[in-house]
């Protein structure tokens, strides 16, 4: 079994981490787009050809399904992916968890990109899934940014403005960009109120990763014996995985302890982080 990732960064992480949990046995194939990055200011037209280009390197190593694990992505390509690679390759989009947040009550906070607070796609999501339910979409300038460097005081700087314009009574945080999710629980910390019952987060990598599983007809094995095999596509090109990625767990995950040959058990070469 092989699955594809797609984003234009970091932010595919939490998928590909959530799948190696689900299906440890899988081969991964991580397509990135550092030539590109960011596509959040890029206009819709340009994200869409970006992210086309980003899946056809990955399309082309052969996968049984493609994540894409990029809400701007899935937001603007997502029609053109599946356009153009359905039904021979099944595309997986990335959808704020929304429906599940908007259920559990409210208040709830959408922390997303300034691109995607306040677009027609996000309020379109909480007019059918939140309806009647107290939404506050948060803005959270620079914070995908600083995850994709791992640069931890921008993290922390953007992560307290996006906190300070966060209602201290919401009871659930939907992160609606793949990158947050590499941050969960500093965000957790930052929004947490003292004697207040546990804040919720909603993140979409886990839901993400057992959809591409169910639509390919697989079922979770998480006892499954490990693949060593991972590729990285680094705008088309062969490449190596980022030393950045180290900086999460998820990212160290996905590499593993060193094998014999000065390969990574997922097959890179060591890199310091």
């Amino acid at each position: 079994m092989k699955i594809a990732l797609m984003d234009s960064g970091m932010g595919l992480l939490a998928a590909a981490a959530a799948v190696r949990r689900l299906r440890p046995d899988a081969e991964l194939v991580l397509s990135q787009d550092p030539d590109g990055m960011p596509w959040g200011p890029r206009t819709p037209h340009d994200v869409t050809a970006h992210a086309l280009a980003v899946a056809r390197a990955a399309a082309a190593h052969r996968p049984d399904a493609l994540i894409v694990a990029c809400n701007t992505a899935s937001v603007h390509a997502l029609p053109a992916l599946r356009a153009e690679l359905e039904p021979a390759l099944p595309v997986i989009g990335t959808v704020p968890a929304i429906k599940p947040a908007a259920a559990a009550g409210g208040p709830v906070a959408i922390w997303a990109t300034p691109a995607t607070t306040g677009s027609a796609y996000q309020r379109d999501l909480i007019q059918k899934f939140a309806n009647g339910v107290h939404v506050t979409e948060v803005p959270c300038p620079g914070l995908a940014d600083a995850v994709e460097h791992a640069d931890d005081a921008a993290i922390d700087a953007a992560i307290a403005a996006a906190a300070a314009r966060t209602p201290k009574d919401v009871r659930s945080v939907v992160l609606g960009c793949t990158h947050y999710e590499l941050v969960a629980e500093r965000i957790r910390a930052a929004v947490q109120q003292p004697d207040a019952p546990e804040l919720v987060l909603h993140e979409s990598a886990e839901a993400v990763a057992a959809q591409a599983l169910r639509r390919i007809g697989a079922a979770p094995a998480p006892e499954a014996a490990p693949s060593d095999r991972l590729t990285a596509i680094l705008s088309g090109r062969p490449g190596t995985f980022p030393a950045v990625a180290l900086a999460f767990p998820e990212g160290r995950m996905l590499v593993g302890g060193a094998a014999p040959g000065g390969r990574s058990a997922a097959g890179f070469p060591e890199r310091a982080a």
